[in-house]
């Protein structure tokens, strides 16, 4: 007998993601948690359970706006979600239920983002690709894996004297620059809230580096350790800084510190086809995986396709590079709150 409920047990609801390989940081109740503290969205979390014991699970998150319209996100601002579950029955159970769900608040759509691929007989996009890659446990074997070309930038900030500072302190520091890079690209930025709701959320699973030229801070990566493997999620550089190669050298900072903590993989995250981060990690020797996203269309009549690629919205970007900085501060975090 299968039985779904909202859950109310944290601890039990994350000791089954850890134990399903196909459980990944998003699907936590610490991703719930920050964003329920920076967003306000509420979460809706289904269990599964075969004789007492949970044997599926559906995530959740409810983003509602005048913008872009009434969503349910399995789960929102996360490269992976959806369901898990421990068989193709309990599997089609919670689907049959995130339709239900779907009809009952009377979405849009209904989102879910699968790493893996599933025949849910859905509508999907394959807008996305992820990166992950085998580490080897000693840099000079990782090193020699990476492509000469991207060696030899690796080389470059080494002998630039680019230096790291691993520290959640680091926070305001990073999160400057991240907002001075994501207006160069012409999208909103996340309120400084979410970032640190983030750090408190994962507590040491999360880490903050920023690379150093000259007593100045250029560059900088947001980390979550999950398990084996680190997940280098939010990041930016300064464009002026780029001839110091800082992205290479952070990123290998990076991987040497995941074998210092005997991480198996490098989950580079997802990317857009086709585009400058896309190209980036190719370079790095990383191979792309297909992202399987699926919708469950209520009131939408097609899949959506709310991103920078979107030519309606070519505009809006070439405005908003040109706003001063302090302005974007101020709305990004109100636009891009409701784009799960």
């Amino acid at each position: 007998m299968v039985e779904i409920f909202f859950l109310d047990n944290d601890v039990e609801w994350d000791n089954y993601v850890y134990s399903n390989s196909q459980g990944t940081p998003f699907h936590l109740t610490s991703w719930r948690d920050a964003i329920s503290k920076a967003f306000a969205h509420n979460s809706y979390f289904f269990v599964a359970r075969q004789n007492g014991k949970i044997c599926g699970i559906l995530p959740l998150t409810h983003v509602k706006s005048l913008l872009f319209g009434n969503i349910l996100s399995s789960v929102a601002f996360a490269a992976y979600g959806g369901i898990i579950a421990d068989s193709v029955g309990i599997f089609d159970l919670l689907l049959a239920k995130a339709k239900a769900v779907a009809r009952q608040y009377d979405v849009d759509y209904l989102e879910l983002k699968f790493l893996q691929e599933h025949d849910c007989g859905l509508p999907k996009s394959d807008l996305y690709v992820t990166f992950v890659k085998e580490l080897f446990q000693n840099y000079i074997d990782n090193f020699n894996a990476i492509p000469r070309k991207q060696r030899a930038m690796i080389r470059k900030g080494i002998k630039s004297g680019l230096k790291v500072i691993v520290s959640n302190d680091c926070l305001d520091d990073f999160y400057e620059i991240y907002a001075i890079n994501v207006r160069r690209m012409g999208t909103p930025v996340y309120p400084k809230k979410w970032f640190k709701e983030l750090i408190d959320a994962y507590g040491d699973s999360s880490e903050i580096m920023v690379v150093e030229k000259d007593g100045k801070i250029i560059s900088g990566v947001l980390s979550f350790y999950y398990k084996d493997t680190v997940y280098p999620y939010y990041a930016a550089s300064l464009v002026e800084y780029r001839k110091f190669a800082p992205n290479d050298f952070q990123y290998w900072e990076l991987m040497k510190r995941a074998v210092d903590r005997e991480c198996r993989y490098f989950d580079y995250g997802r990317s857009k086809k086709h585009t400058g981060p896309f190209d980036f990690k190719r370079h790095w020797g990383f191979e792309p995986q297909q992202l399987h996203y699926s919708y469950i269309l209520n009131k939408a009549k097609a899949v959506p396709s709310i991103n920078p690629l979107n030519p309606k919205y070519k505009w809006k970007i070439d405005v908003w590079k040109k706003l001063p900085l302090p302005v974007t501060k101020v709305f990004g975090p109100h636009i891009v709150k409701n784009i799960p």
